[in-house]
């Protein structure tokens, strides 16, 4: 794990990159702001944290590192060990964690629930979406630390490079790092409701977009040609062929839109 900081005194805030280390969309906008050094209003803790995966150019060592906290520093995964020191570094720090994934291009906020930080902060963000985690929060960061996730693009390309970069930024000028001005916007809240297991097969199609209404009865996925249909509706979050081994993504219901600071029907 790599830790610098910006500024001087003790940091309330961190930035975290490298979770996964398939994803260095968001090492790469942490390294811009090493780089650039800019002038801050408030300390910043800048995080990069599986290095090993990174290095290797894969998911994780041994375990997710975002399904392994709190972890513990007698685990026996390297990532259950990284998790304990990670929450460490972190405690009394509000985080923004950076990710990318093979399902979706544009940008969303990933919240462990609609908190004040995040009906304040998400507004705030260059995203399309926020997603509450529902059911499916265990062993993420963010039941340890305050955190803010966001899918910054598709994995390993130059435009979630670019977003991860764009969307640190209005996050730091958020919450008083640096200075300036945000644009509000609102935002539709999605609550995951239940994953889309796959069953063991040579090929896997995907037929729908995501956060585009299902209906029930529409066919929105294949195995091995044998068409998945829907029997109820739901909105896809997360859905691709092959960007998880076990499951196509998440279902979803549409919740309410979200302004800056409040709820909207």
């Amino acid at each position: 794990m790599k830790v610098a900081q910006l500024g001087s005194g003790t940091p309330e805030i961190a930035v975290v990159a490298g979770v996964h280390g398939d994803e260095p969309c968001g090492v790469r906008a942490v390294e811009r702001l090493l780089d650039e050094r800019p002038p801050v209003e408030r300390p910043v803790k800048l995080v990069v944290a599986n290095e090993a995966a990174l290095e290797r150019q894969v998911r994780f060592l041994d375990e997710d590192l975002n399904r392994a906290f709190p972890g513990s520093p007698e685990a026996d995964t390297h990532e259950g060990r990284l998790a304990h020191e990670l929450a460490a570094e972190l405690r009394n720090c509000l985080s923004f964690s950076m990710h990318s994934t093979q399902s979706h291009a544009e940008p969303f906020a990933i919240v462990n629930g609609l908190s004040e930080t995040a009906t304040e902060l998400c507004p705030q963000l260059p995203v399309n979406a926020i997603v509450e985690t529902g059911p499916f929060a265990e062993g993420r960061l963010f039941t340890q630390i305050e955190t803010i996730e966001v899918e910054c693009g598709l994995q390993g390309s130059d435009t979630a490079a670019e977003n991860a970069d764009r969307l640190t930024r209005a996050f730091l000028t958020a919450v008083g790092v640096l200075p300036g001005d945000t644009v509000s916007r609102d935002l539709p809240v999605f609550r995951l409701t239940d994953s889309i297991r796959k069953q063991r097969a040579d090929e896997y199609e995907v037929f729908v977009e995501n956060f585009q209404r299902v209906e029930a009865g529409d066919a929105f996925a294949a195995t091995d040609g044998e068409p998945q249909v829907a029997a109820e509706p739901f909105y896809p979050v997360l859905m691709s062929p092959y960007g998880y081994s076990d499951v196509f993504g998440y279902t979803a219901e549409k919740l309410e839109v979200l302004t800056s600071g409040t709820i909207a029907d």
